[in-house]
């Protein structure tokens, strides 16, 4: 489909569309028309006699009340904000030469330039509409955007926002930023038509109408009339949802099409770095990030630990190698002036939307530097974890030694844990606890929380591990559930931030993973005090694996076999092989530790 005929199909879906829209104003006017004639009739002596007196005194107040009804949702459908992605607002003044790359590819393909930039925390890039009243005063600038001329200001109200994902600017060179911007740019050409322009608005205010009527406390009308109104929008959107469909493919095809003969032969590797850059994020946000999220820290250059991650990964993956050549040509992040302080505004807003933190840092939630994160997420993780590993083996009676009679080792141990998960359930010497109310009962627990002992998988058969596994799991769930729920709640700042143009209550938009099973938690935790026994007896420090997260090191080497000693004694009361491989660490299970 060449750049005439997508532009073509598009304006031709884009005006099926307005006559949907033509034809719910046509319905609405219908009434009031049938009340025009029958009045009309009756002045010119035509349409006289008690049953047209009673059918204008029948059709009247329906049209009143249609006409009503339809100004109503037309007035809904008009006021209401449109959703806006959140992002990270880039100035002029902050990046002059990103703005001047856009505007040059703009005039290469002859089309409109963006009228401002944004970054977005994620592998994607687009354009987005913002020219609603709601989502502020349009920006006003002393230079044109096409002609580059000074003097006038212009409202630039009809050129759409450009997004650009900010993984890109930073694993991406300069070049490869221009290629693979140039198809998002060029959709800047069909967005100025009149009709599909028109086309977007009507679809994304019956969007917002829908959004607004279903949401408490956002539709000023009374609980009836709010759901007449989505009623209205749902069957108009059903009723436009094909063609708006095809208007976009068809300016998503033109925009291609003119993007072509634009570092064509650069597009085919740009390609190939959106698809690794989108890889390395999510290793990072998944493995990396979340596990300081959950701690309170939010790691404050997301964006330049992709370039470490994807650089490992090039390191250790043969088919990745030749993409470590390019980091020596200029990268995009260049044409930012500040890109340290844009990427600290990406990390928190990426910390939002994947885990749903504060909007502004505090106590309990600060931002961490690659450097610190061993120390400052790492080594705490793991003593937390061990902690409240013993807090629950406290609240269960559990003695530090499988005799009750044998003095108790001062302090906590690796030991204690070692030998009540190794112990059979049917042994005398130390019987299987019921599962007991951990501390701070007075405390909620959420509801979504499972706590129970016994855990059916999908086909049927109960979960690997004996009922001391399941009885420990169960209460590590419980007690965490207490703790989330009962854990002080981020202070809000003095001066409160402007509204913004998203629902910061549904946060996190987007959550990275489920929440963890019971047994994926009990695995957490004994690896924790594996790691704090390494730490404390045998001289091993945490450390940071850019595709793996945090990581121990003995002797400044990876530890990557300690999984499978743990998985075998939690799922079948088996120590001997976590025992062998801590005597091969040289690590001394029944020495005291330390712990937070």
């Amino acid at each position: 489909m060449g750049v005439e005929a997508g532009a073509q199909a598009a304006r031709s879906r884009a005006l099926a569309v307005l006559r949907i829209r033509s034809r719910a104003l046509a319905v609405a006017l219908l009434p009031a028309a049938v009340a025009v004639v029958l009045y009309a009739g009756d002045s010119t002596g035509h349409l006289v006699g008690p049953g047209w007196h009673a059918a204008r005194w029948t059709v009247t107040p329906l049209a009143a009340l249609v006409l009503l009804a339809a100004a109503g949702i037309a007035l809904v459908v008009a006021r209401a904000r449109p959703a806006v992605s959140p992002t990270v607002a880039i100035a002029e003044e902050s990046a002059p030469d990103l703005y001047r790359m856009v505007r040059d590819l703009a005039d290469r393909l002859d089309v409109p330039a963006p009228s401002a930039i944004a970054l977005t925390p994620d592998c994607d890039s687009w354009l987005e509409d913002r020219t609603h009243p709601a989502h502020g005063p349009p920006p006003r600038t002393d230079r044109d955007e096409l002609t580059g001329a000074h003097g006038v200001h212009r409202r630039t109200t009809a050129a759409p926002v450009l997004v650009i994902g900010s993984p890109f600017l930073w694993w991406m060179r300069v070049g490869e930023l221009r290629a693979v911007l140039a198809p998002v740019v060029a959709g800047t050409g069909p967005s100025a038509h009149p009709d599909i322009a028109a086309a977007r608005r009507f679809v994304r205010g019956l969007d917002a109408a829908v959004a607004v009527s279903s949401t408490s406390g956002r539709c000023p009308l009374t609980r009836g009339v709010c759901a007449g109104v989505g009623w209205v929008a749902r069957l108009l959107l059903r009723s436009c949802r094909e063609h708006a469909a095809l208007m976009e493919r068809g300016v998503a095809a033109a925009a291609a099409e003119r993007a072509q003969a634009v570092d064509y032969g650069l597009r085919i590797v740009a390609q190939e770095q959106v698809g690794l850059a989108y890889a390395g994020w999510d290793r990072l946000l998944t493995r990396v990030a979340l596990p300081a999220w959950r701690m309170g820290r939010w790691p404050s250059r997301l964006d330049a630990g992709v370039v470490a991650a994807l650089t490992e990964l090039s390191r250790r993956d043969r088919l990745a190698e030749g993409f470590a050549s390019r980091l020596g040509e200029r990268p995009a992040c260049d044409l930012l002036e500040e890109p340290g302080a844009i990427d600290e505004a990406a990390s928190l807003l990426a910390a939002r939307l994947f885990h749903g933190g504060p909007a502004e840092t505090g106590p309990d939630w600060a931002p961490v530097t690659w450097q610190e994160y061993p120390e400052e997420v790492v080594d705490r993780k793991w003593r937390l974890d061990a902690a409240r590993l013993h807090r629950v083996l406290d609240a269960q009676g559990i003695h530090h030694t499988p005799d009750p009679a044998t003095p108790a080792t001062a302090g906590p141990t690796l030991s204690r844990v070692l030998d009540y998960l190794a112990t059979p359930p049917n042994t005398a010497a130390a019987p299987a606890p019921t599962l007991a109310t951990p501390p701070n009962t007075s405390a909620p627990v959420p509801a979504d929380v499972d706590v129970d002992v016994d855990v059916e998988t999908e086909d049927g058969e109960s979960e690997p591990g004996s009922e001391r596994t399941h009885t420990l799991a169960a209460a590590l769930t419980t007690e965490l559930a207490r703790e989330e729920a009962t854990a002080p709640e981020a202070k809000a700042p003095d001066t409160q931030p402007p509204p913004l143009p998203w629902d910061d209550a549904t946060l996190p938009l987007f959550p990275l993973q489920p929440p963890r099973s019971a047994r994926e938690l009990l695995t957490d935790h004994v690896t924790a005090m594996v790691c704090c026994a390494a730490m404390d007896t045998a001289g091993a420090t945490p450390g940071l694996d850019w595709l793996d997260g945090p990581t121990l090191l003995i002797n400044g080497e990876r530890t990557p076999d300690l999984a499978p000693g743990v998985l075998s004694l939690i799922e079948d009361g088996d120590p001997v092989p976590l025992r062998h491989w801590l005597t091969q660490a040289g690590i001394r299970p029944e020495k005291p530790l330390r712990l937070v």
